[in-house]
């Protein structure tokens, strides 16, 4: 999966298996012992992953604290957002087809 900054530029390309998970960015590689540290590493907060690709297929699988928002998911774009812990979290996908 790669994450772009709102420029357009890469910000991280990230890679995982069941047995690692790598952030490759600017020249550094970056290795965490799960897909959750490495998220949380990448976008800077917690985000639930298995609601998260939930999110990427269409299913809009509850997830406690946050509100997805599927309806623009056949245009390649999905927002989530988390109210409750705060602070305050928003998640906006571009999805490349």
């Amino acid at each position: 999966m790669t994450l772009y900054t709102p420029m357009g530029s890469t910000a991280a390309a990230l890679s995982w298996s069941d047995q690692t998970a790598v952030m490759r960015t600017q020249g550094e590689v970056h290795s965490f012992e799960s897909l959750d540290a490495l998220i949380k590493q990448a976008v800077g907060t917690e985000i639930p992953v298995a609601a998260l690709f939930a999110w990427l297929k269409g299913d809009n699988m509850i997830a406690a604290g946050w509100n997805a928002d599927l309806s623009q998911h056949a245009n390649g774009k999905i927002t989530a957002r988390r109210a409750q812990p705060v602070p305050l979290a928003e998640l906006r996908l571009v999805l490349e087809k």
